[in-house]
């Protein structure tokens, strides 16, 4: 098998505001599996300030392995070598590859005559077009009044699961945004989801919690930064479903890592409602799926949600988790924020995302 890769920056549409900061764009590297008949791709896209090999050159670690001719077990090899939790982890880099391979090896066994077929890897309903999955509207960090403007479109568009991004903004302006939207559509109509990035403080965060409860918030992602020692408490005490995201980055669901803790004992301490499994952050929708075998055992539930991946990025996770036929909403709707983006292989209509079987 070849390997090549090829890289490209994309632009949003509008900056993407979160507790953290604000994308105005995003570098992505495409990389490419051929065994001279069929190539299988996927997308290397880390998050600068939250990947933790956001700030590596990863160009730099695939151009010794462009004239290489890699055989199975050197593919494992690497696949192995990058997983989260050893001391050289390139989670996103491992996405790619990973997914890539998976293209490849379908390819290898269904001998597709279309180059449509690149990114295909899943035989299910979702890839033929016959069902999609929901998704939930994502209003990102704004002024006060456009993220309830755009709250509101995303309803008027056929969403009933919105997420909205806090913990930017002061906390009386965002709870008055939420009673604005919940005195227009009731929990029935509309199921509200909270995205903190971990921008709450620790000391306040239980306070503020109990302050969001009668908003009637169906969950909140990670109100606390990863690593905060009041965790366990705030999820044990929080009067609204804890979800972790930032928790789960850079460690592995099963083994002891380098950072000297497992997915398995994180999630016993902490004892969250829901886990968010991103698998460009996570390292791979197999490390994924090890995620959602670890939480199942302790009775703990699962979204999945993209992170500013592109296009090809987005179609990989999209058929990985369409194999599970979640009936909860996911976050897979951020293909649709850049400019010039890759190729598209999902299209959304309403709430539902769907396959694009007619790409090219």
């Amino acid at each position: 098998m070849r390997l090549q890769f090829q890289t490209k920056t994309m632009e949003f549409l509008k900056p993407a505001k979160t507790s953290r900061g604000e994308y105005i764009q995003k570098t992505s590297i495409l990389l490419s599996l051929s065994d001279n008949q069929h190539t299988g791709i996927g997308e290397a896209a880390p998050l600068p300030d939250l990947s933790i090999d956001g700030k590596v050159d990863l160009a730099a670690v695939l151009s010794p392995l462009l004239d290489t001719e890699l055989a199975e077990s050197d593919l494992f090899d690497l696949l192995a070598h990058w997983e989260p939790g050893e001391s050289e982890a390139l989670p996103s880099l491992r996405f790619a590859l990973h997914a890539a391979w998976k293209n490849l090896q379908f390819q290898q066994h269904n001998k597709p005559t279309s180059a449509t077929q690149t990114v295909h890897w899943v035989n299910n309903d979702f890839t033929a077009g016959k069902r999609g999955l929901k998704i939930n509207g994502l209003v990102w960090m704004n002024g006060v009044e456009a993220m309830y403007e755009e709250a509101i479109s995303k309803f008027k568009a056929g969403f009933r699961c919105i997420k909205i991004k806090v913990g930017a903004l002061d906390f009386d302006e965002e709870c008055r945004l939420i009673e604005r939207i919940r005195k227009h559509y009731t929990a029935f109509a509309l199921e509200l989801r909270l995205d903190a990035n971990g921008g709450f403080q620790e000391d306040a965060a239980l306070e503020q919690l109990k302050e969001l409860k009668r908003f009637e918030i169906h969950s909140i992602e990670q109100p606390v930064r990863a690593g905060s020692p009041s965790l366990d408490q705030i999820c044990r005490e929080s009067p609204i479903d804890i979800a972790l995201d930032e928790s789960l980055i850079g460690i592995h669901p099963t083994k002891d890592g380098c950072y000297g803790q497992s997915g398995s004992s994180l999630l016993s301490w902490a004892r969250p409602k829901y886990i968010i499994l991103k698998p460009t952050l996570l390292g791979g929708t197999d490390i994924a799926d090890a995620w959602i075998q670890v939480a199942s055992k302790q009775n703990i539930g699962w979204w999945s949600t993209s992170a500013l991946e592109g296009n090809v990025g987005l179609a990989s996770i999209a058929q990985w988790v369409s194999q599970y036929q979640p009936s909860m909403p996911q976050g897979l709707g951020t293909g649709l924020l850049f400019k010039d983006n890759f190729q598209s292989y999902t299209r959304v209509v309403g709430d539902t995302l769907w396959f694009n079987l007619n790409a090219s």
